[in-house]
C-alpha cells in the first residue's frame, strides 16, 4: 500500500508524511517508509519497554504553550534493528479515577506515545496527530455514504478501479462543498445533502424555451435549495 501511495503521488517537490494509527506501529512499515526518505507520524503500541521508560518518575516533562505535557527520547524496542525519536504526552487523569492510591509511578497520568522521524518539536507533533481524528469523519462518511467498504466484483483489480473511482467522485464532491456551500452546510454529510438538494418533493415543468423544477410549496430548504442551485450557475 505505502509503495503504491508513494508510487502515485511522489515528486521532487512534494513532501509525503504518514500519519498512522497503532495498528500500522511495525518496524516494517517504517523502514518501507524511511527506504522512500518520507516522513511518518505513528502512534506507538503499550509495549513494556516503552511503558517503563515513560513512566519513570525522574523523566522530566515539558509543560507546553498548548498545554500539553510532552517529553522525547530516542529509544530502540526488543525487536527493533535501531533506535528512532519517541515523542510521550501525559495527560492527568480524571479527578475520580485518581481518587485510588497507587505504588506505581506515575499511575496518575494516561501516557499516549508516538515514533516520528519528522522534525517538529514535541508539543506539534501531538497536535499533528490529533488533527487525524477528522480523517475519521471522513472514512466513515465514505464507508457507509458512498459504499466504499463494499466489493462488488469477483476481480480484485477491478474492485480497486471502483473503489479509486469511488474516491475521485467523493473528493469532487468534499471540494464542491468547499467552494460553494456556507461552512453549516459544509460540514452535512452525503446523506443530507442528497435528501436535501437531489432527492425533492417537486415536478418538471416543461415550457415552450425552458424546463423547470417546481419545488414542493412547503419545502423546508428552498431558499437554500435556490441559492446554491441558482444564484451559483
Amino acid at each position: 500500500m505505502i509503495k503504491e501511495i508513494v508510487a502515485n503521488i511522489k515528486t521532487d517537490d512534494l513532501d509525503i508524511l504518514f500519519r498512522m494509527d497503532s495498528g500500522y506501529f511495525d518496524e516494517n512499515i517504517i523502514q518501507t517508509i524511511e527506504s522512500f526518505n518520507c516522513k511518518y507520524l505513528i502512534k506507538a503500541k503499550a509495549y513494556s519497554t516503552l511503558t517503563n521508560e515513560v513512566t519513570d518518575s525522574q523523566i522530566p516533562f515539558t509543560y507546553g504553550e498548548e498545554g500539553r505535557e510532552t517529553m522525547e527520547l530516542f529509544t530502540k524496542l526488543n525487536t527493533w534493528h535501531k533506535k528512532r525519536r519517541f515523542v510521550v504526552s501525559r495527560v492527568l487523569k480524571p479527578e475520580n479515577e485518581r481518587v485510588q492510591l497507587s505504588f506505581l509511578p506515575g499511575a496518575e497520568y494516561q501516557y499516549f506515545s508516538f515514533v516520528t522521524n519528522t522534525d517538529l518539536r514535541s508539543e506539534r507533533v501531538v497536535i499533528t496527530y490529533e488533527k487525524r481524528g477528522n480523517a475519521e469523519n471522513y472514512i466513515k462518511e465514505a464507508k457507509y455514504d458512498m459504499y466504499v467498504g463494499h466489493l462488488i466484483l469477483k476481480s480484485f483489480w477491478a474492485n480497486e478501479a471502483v473503489f479509486q473511482m469511488m474516491m475521485l467522485s467523493y473528493n469532487i464532491f468534499l471540494l464542491f462543498k468547499f467552494d460553494f456551500l456556507t461552512p453549516a452546510e459544509y460540514r452535512q454529510q452525503i446523506k443530507t445533502f442528497r435528501l436535501k438538494y437531489v432527492f425533492l418533493a417537486g415536478k418538471i415543468i416543461k415550457t415552450a424555451r425552458s424546463v423547470i423544477m417546481k419545488i414542493c410549496k412547503n419545502y423546508p430548504y428552498q431558499e437554500v435549495y435556490e441559492t446554491v442551485w441558482t444564484g451559483r450557475y
